[in-house]
């Protein structure tokens, strides 16, 4: 699979740079390009329980949304990181163009999720919802637009992307959750400008420290020079 670059390879795990438009796993309807596919075809062997088409995965990121992400090889690894991310012992940081200035410019959005009433594919802040917590703070202003850097404690679906649209400050290009189109065009983008940065977990088997970083792709490059050179 084109762009699908392995950042660590190691006895127990891998860690890949999801390209956008990759789903983590087959799924009822996705006919395009996954994660576990990909690995296959670059002749990865992985070997852990749970269904064949899910194998190996841990933790998923959004077809729309690239970046760094890990997946086991061996039934100790599948158990140990599936483990750490459910405990939230996992340092999962990400990066996003929101626009305008969200303020404060470090804060905490606690917020529950759940699946949008109206919208069987969007999810929303409802009061029902399951507990979701993001820690964001502001690296860069532009003034239409500002980059963020954000750590999860949660992992619900879609979880940046509501919660940054609930400050009415929504990820730049996310039409899908009320991002300006004019600003998306402007910025060449044609999906949010959402990216898993940095991965930090305990290796499974020795239980040292394991970062992996992720840099942008040239489509949220562009936007940012974009941005910086103030032609937005």
């Amino acid at each position: 699979m084109e762009g699908l670059n392995i950042l660590l390879d190691d006895d127990e795990f891998v860690v890949i740079d999801k390209p956008v438009g990759v789903a983590a796993h087959p799924s009822p309807g996705w006919v395009g390009p996954t994660v576990v596919g990909g690995l296959a075809g670059l002749g990865y062997r992985i070997s852990t329980s749970g269904s064949p088409e899910r194998a190996g995965i841990v933790h998923r990121l959004d077809v729309g949304t690239s970046g760094v992400m890990v997946v086991a090889k061996t039934e100790e690894a599948y158990t140990a990181l599936k483990r750490a991310f459910k405990e939230r012992t996992v340092d999962k940081v990400y990066h996003a163009v929101v626009q305008g200035l969200p303020d404060p410019l470090a804060g905490t959005i606690d917020a529950p999720i759940g699946r949008h009433p109206g919208h069987d594919w969007r999810f929303a802040v409802i009061e029902d919802g399951r507990d979701s917590i993001t820690h964001y703070e502001v690296l860069e202003a532009f003034g239409k637009a500002s980059l963020v850097e954000v750590h999860l404690e949660t992992g619900r679906t879609h979880q940046i992307r509501v919660h940054f649209s609930a400050l009415r400050h929504p990820c730049a290009g996310d039409l899908t959750y009320g991002a300006d189109p004019r600003l998306a065009a402007t910025l060449g983008l044609t999906r949010q400008w959402l990216h898993a940065r940095q991965l930090s977990f305990a290796h499974p088997r020795t239980g040292e420290q394991v970062t992996v970083t992720s840099e942008y792709p040239q489509d949220l490059r562009y936007a940012l020079e974009v941005l910086e050179s103030g032609q937005a």
